[in-house]
């Protein structure tokens, strides 16, 4: 009779790419915890010094021990944050819905209409983004003055002045072009042959596909609206239409050393940037991810 042997069973063995990429997702997690809590970690702070006491926010107290949540009541009051708070919304509104209408025509036109000199002009626009935002404060002003005299409507101290010049990002140009970009082409020859122009093929087709980049524009436009400071501070001289930002900045100065008060005016200023990205953090994901970033 034959001999039979039998070899034991061999363990696979993992190949060292595949070690490799272990490690390196477990390192990207590593990173992105780290900046998370580096992320939280003030925030969470932040909202703890807003609900303690005097005593409790002067002292090394890291939690209230009874929340204080009239300190928001009186930072509020204190403050007049109602009226710096309802001239924010009016700017973030008016400079949010210009932004999406300019910077959508024009990223319209870089993308699909072909004119005489339209990649320099594109070059020149992206140009811009390296520019500081403070080079951009002196031809704004002047031309905010110059438009001041000549036209028949008011600009400093009114919304003009804190909204126009802002209707057109380049960065938001750039976002909705690239995406306007993967578009499929065959959609723009079924709308000639349906008699459609660039016009109604922008506002029946490209716009609906292209729900989550504009709300991307949106939440970029709208939190760089509502933080806005040094523009507001010199194109107006009265409160009528000093933004939420500069409230806060007057009521640090006129808090003192009340942390508990001053952190809960942060908190109340900050409080609707985090309400708009949470109802739009899903749109605002598949935007950034689905424009690209790509020529």
């Amino acid at each position: 009779m034959a001999d039979i042997t039998t070899t034991p069973p061999t363990t696979p063995q993992l190949h060292p790419q595949t070690r490799r990429v272990d490690v390196g997702r477990i390192i990207i997690y590593i990173v992105l915890i780290i900046g998370s809590v580096l992320a939280l970690v003030p925030f969470l702070f932040s909202v703890s010094v807003s609900l303690m006491n005097l005593t409790e926010a002067s002292g090394r107290a890291l939690l209230p021990a009874s929340p204080q949540w009239g300190n928001y009541v009186k930072a509020w009051n204190d403050a007049s944050f109602g009226l710096y708070f309802w001239n924010s919304v009016k700017i973030a509104l008016i400079t949010v819905s210009g932004q999406v209408i300019f910077c959508t025509m024009a990223a319209y036109a870089f993308a699909r209409i072909d004119f005489p000199g339209k990649n320099f002009l594109f070059t020149l626009l992206l140009s811009t983004l390296i520019l500081p935002e403070a080079v951009t404060w002196v031809p704004n002003f002047i031309t905010v003055v110059w438009l001041d005299r000549i036209t028949p409507l008011r600009w400093f101290n009114n919304w003009p002045a804190l909204t126009i010049p802002f209707m057109a990002s380049a960065f938001s140009i750039l976002l909705l072009r690239q995406f306007f970009q993967q578009i499929p082409e065959e959609l723009w020859d079924s709308a000639q042959m349906d008699g459609a122009g660039h016009i109604r093929y922008l506002v029946q087709v490209v716009i609906p596909l292209s729900r989550a980049v504009l709300v991307t524009v949106v939440l970029f436009s709208f939190i760089g609206s509502w933080n806005a400071l040094a523009w507001p501070i010199l194109v107006t001289q009265t409160p009528d239409w000093r933004p939420i930002s500069y409230g806060l900045l007057a009521f640090l100065d006129e808090a003192g050393s009340l942390a508990h008060l001053r952190m809960a005016g942060a908190v109340i200023t900050i409080l609707p940037l985090l309400i708009v990205y949470f109802f739009t953090q899903k749109q605002f994901t598949e935007g950034i991810a689905t424009t690209g970033l790509k020529g």
